[in-house]
């Protein structure tokens, strides 16, 4: 505990530091009060019992609840992410994108350049169809014709405004800024959800002793997440001793820090986007409620969790695959006079780079799939569904990779200071994340 107060108080002595975490928490405090805001020309009290479940339910999480409540930013960071996505997967397969990825800050200048057009196009197409599909006929106050164009616009201008919240605090906050925004809606949706568990089991069954194990089990959920996200495969790499004037450079062995889960969230975002697809056509195709299709329909089904799993694992080798290219990373050994010991530079370096992401690979794809699965494995336990959420998926990853790397950033300011890390030993290390966040604008 000595330790705790005594880290706080060297980072309260940095003036810089404090700032910056006082401006974070000032921005994150206007988003939520803005996200409460309704759209004009709703009635709030029609809305009703306006949860969100499936697809729906992973954005309302994502804008923190925003969306269920018909708020100005119920689009949220989303159409950000998608125009990130987009943009991440053109750089893979367009050679122009390419280029502009590899011609450093002003090719990323560019590059964030065309994301923010981007988004503002995909603002304007769902907030149209958020607007048709997602305001109850009751709740509109004002003429349909004249709330539709308005929403369109407000719903538009509510994503944009919290874009430049997050690059707000990329840059003057203590970095992360999409990704502390999504973070922010995640654990907001904590306490109702923790205070319904609570009262579920004290009114109901299990009563203490169920309530202090699940939370004994949470923690060790979190504890297995952060092993997967902050796991690393060391690969040694030696480079040649040069001699320029009367420096001399290289002659040190360093290493290339291969991720178990290079990844990251992209594979349930892209499973979970597949597996809505035979509830939707249910939804549309009412016939098909009496087919195998329904299995697919309940989360904690046994078949949904099998294919969920068999999903993700095939998406984390192919976003793998694509993101992480083994022979640049041998070229640009070479060029810098970099060898792995044992390995000719060149073909077989990229080939044994292959070889051990490939392995390193599948494990953490089964990790991952674990994770993302067991919120249903909490819901057949007996916790409640709001509850259980926190026990994998999406939010559990994208809430320790934000956390972790925000500690990394605070450790690193005290460190710079000459002041002791957050822990004894070691030190915090950061993970890749969401593309949104991987972004200049809003880094992870």
């Amino acid at each position: 505990m000595k330790k705790l107060f005594t880290t706080l108080s060297n980072i309260w002595k940095i003036q810089e530091l404090r700032e910056r975490i006082l401006f974070t928490l000032i921005i994150l405090l206007v988003y939520r009060f803005v996200s409460h805001v309704v759209l004009p020309g709703v009635d709030p009290t029609a809305l009703g019992d306006n949860e969100k479940s499936g697809l729906l339910g992973l954005l309302d999480m994502f804008a923190g609840g925003s969306f269920s409540r018909v708020s100005i930013l119920a689009l949220g960071v989303m159409p950000y992410i998608s125009a990130s996505i987009v943009v991440q997967l053109l750089g893979i397969a367009v050679p122009s994108f390419q280029k502009m990825q590899k011609e450093g800050e002003s090719g990323r200048t560019k590059l964030n350049q065309i994301t923010r057009y981007l988004t503002v196009a995909i603002t304007a197409v769902q907030a149209i169809g958020y607007v048709k599909t997602q305001v109850p006929p009751e709740a509109i106050m004002i003429n349909h014709t004249l709330f539709f164009v308005v929403a369109t616009f407000v719903l538009s201008a509510g994503t944009l405004f919290v874009m430049w919240l997050g690059e707000k605090i990329t840059d003057k906050g203590i970095g992360n800024g999409i990704s502390l925004i999504i973070m922010v809606g995640i654990i907001a949706r904590l306490p109702i959800a923790l205070q319904q568990e609570i009262s579920s089991r004290f009114v109901g069954e299990g009563g203490l002793v169920a309530l202090v194990l699940e939370l004994v089990a949470l923690v060790g959920v979190v504890i297995f997440t952060i092993l997967i996200v902050q796991g690393i495969r060391k690969v040694p790499v030696q480079y040649a001793k040069r001699i320029v004037g009367n420096r001399q450079f290289g002659g040190v062995r360093q290493y290339i820090p291969l991720k178990v889960n290079a990844a990251g969230v992209m594979p349930i975002i892209f499973a979970q986007a597949l597996m809505f697809i035979p509830a939707t056509l249910t939804g549309f195709f009412p016939s098909m409620q009496n087919t195998w299709l329904i299995q697919f329909s309940d989360y904690t089904s046994l078949a949904y969790s099998l294919t969920f799993a068999f999903l993700i694992i095939a998406f984390t080798f192919f976003y793998t695959a694509i993101t992480v290219n083994p022979t640049q990373m041998s070229d640009d050994m070479k060029k810098n006079g970099g060898f792995i010991p044992g390995v000719k530079p060149g073909l077989a370096t990229s080939s044994f780079i292959d070889d051990v992401i490939s392995k390193i690979t599948f494990p953490g794809a089964i990790c991952l799939a674990l994770i993302a699965i067991m919120p249903s494995v909490a819901v057949k336990f007996g916790i409640k569904s709001e509850f259980a959420q926190f026990y994998g998926g999406t939010s559990l990853l994208i809430l320790v990779g934000v956390v972790l790397d925000t500690l990394q950033q605070i450790e690193s300011y005290l460190l710079m200071r000459h002041y002791d890390g957050l822990m004894k030993t070691g030190r915090v290390t950061g993970r890749s994340g969401i593309p949104a966040a991987n972004s200049s604008n809003a880094v992870i």
